[in-house]
């Protein structure tokens, strides 16, 4: 039997050898792998016919200004390392939560440079049993805080002298370094968001829609560059109020098969975009009459606070369509008033 009978992977092909019993001559059988030649000729021609027939129905791809891709690079740059610092944050905290948990009662906000100056100087419990005041406001200084130190320096002081329980001392000799580590990572996250957030404040105030995203209740630099980045400035991108609603991920999604009506939320969205929008939302509640009411009025129809916080961020996405469309501040008269007759 010929070694073509076997399997010769290495040149991709498949040879099939079939043996006969007796006399019989074996056969073989190859099967070789088909492969379709590449569709570049009938790609570029579905696309030609695309354009010379049904032109009508296709639009444009978005032509974003120098300005507007520049805040975007960099309001994505600023946006990355807040995740980071985040999930270090949680980490930082879960180990504290082992073997310092008084470190917890002190600092509420453990990227707060006062979290970061005093369990720099202090990781482990027994150094922060004995820090003195003197100590503590030090540390704080150099967290940055300016005012109210003495006071704070008491409170902390208080905190940590608490009676907690410990762990053994190789074990908190080995958590006490991996905090040193965090607090040094954060510490330097901070740093670095801070400088891309000068710059991105500088360029978002450049942009010509700067005023208009500003005057919008709830947007402030950081988040409004960070909407303004996302969506873009070219005019004719989003035809109605609906579209951009729908590239938000704010719209909700109507599925319906015979008499089955479900409403979902979009998943499928830029995650960026929408978290901005949700946090929009969020900082609206406070800041705007409107946007309370009609917030309370989607939680008193049973709105969870996640459905009643979309429906309004889908509501503010429409009024800043608007705003852009015409070129004119927010109001919140004109915004508000023909949904709330009560209001006005």
């Amino acid at each position: 039997m010929s070694s073509s009978s076997y399997h010769d992977w290495s040149r991709g092909q498949r040879n099939l050898g079939h043996f006969a019993t007796g006399s019989e001559r074996p056969t073989t059988v190859t099967v070789t792998t088909s492969r379709a030649p590449k569709s570049d000729a009938s790609d570029a021609k579905l696309l030609a016919d695309l354009v010379r027939a049904d032109r009508h129905n296709h639009h444009p791809i978005a032509g974003d200004s120098p300005d507007a891709e520049a805040i975007k690079v960099l309001a994505r740059a600023h946006q990355n390392p807040i995740w980071t610092r985040t999930r270090h944050t949680n980490a930082l905290r879960s180990a504290l939560r082992e073997y310092y948990p008084a470190a917890l009662v002190a600092f509420e906000d453990l990227a707060h440079g006062d979290a970061l100056g005093v369990l720099g100087r202090a990781p482990s419990p027994e150094q922060g049993a004995r820090l003195s005041l003197t100590a503590i406001q030090s540390a704080l200084k150099r967290g940055g805080r300016q005012r109210n130190i003495a006071a704070r320096a008491r409170e902390i002081r208080v905190a940590l002298g608490t009676e907690q329980l410990t762990a053994a001392a190789r074990v908190t000799a080995a958590f006490a370094a991996t905090t040193r580590a965090a607090v040094g990572i954060i510490t330097e996250l901070n740093r670095q968001i801070g400088e891309l957030e000068t710059s991105l404040a500088a360029h978002f105030e450049a942009h010509p829609d700067a005023d208009i995203y500003l005057s919008l209740p709830g947007l402030g630099v950081v988040l409004g560059a960070r909407v303004l980045g996302e969506f873009g400035d070219d005019p004719n991108r989003y035809i109605t109020a609906k579209s951009r609603k729908n590239y938000a991920g704010t719209s909700p999604l109507t599925v319906a098969s015979g008499k089955k009506r479900t409403v979902l939320a979009r998943h499928v969205r830029n995650r960026r975009l929408y978290d901005a929008v949700d946090h929009w939302a969020l900082c609206a509640l406070t800041t705007s009459p409107g946007a309370r009411i009609f917030y309370d009025q989607h939680r008193a129809a049973d709105d969870t606070h996640h459905q009643a916080l979309r429906a309004l961020g889908n509501r503010l996405v429409g009024i800043l369509h608007g705003c852009l469309r015409h070129h004119t501040p927010y109001d919140e008269h004109i915004a508000w008033a023909h949904r709330m007759p009560a209001a006005a």
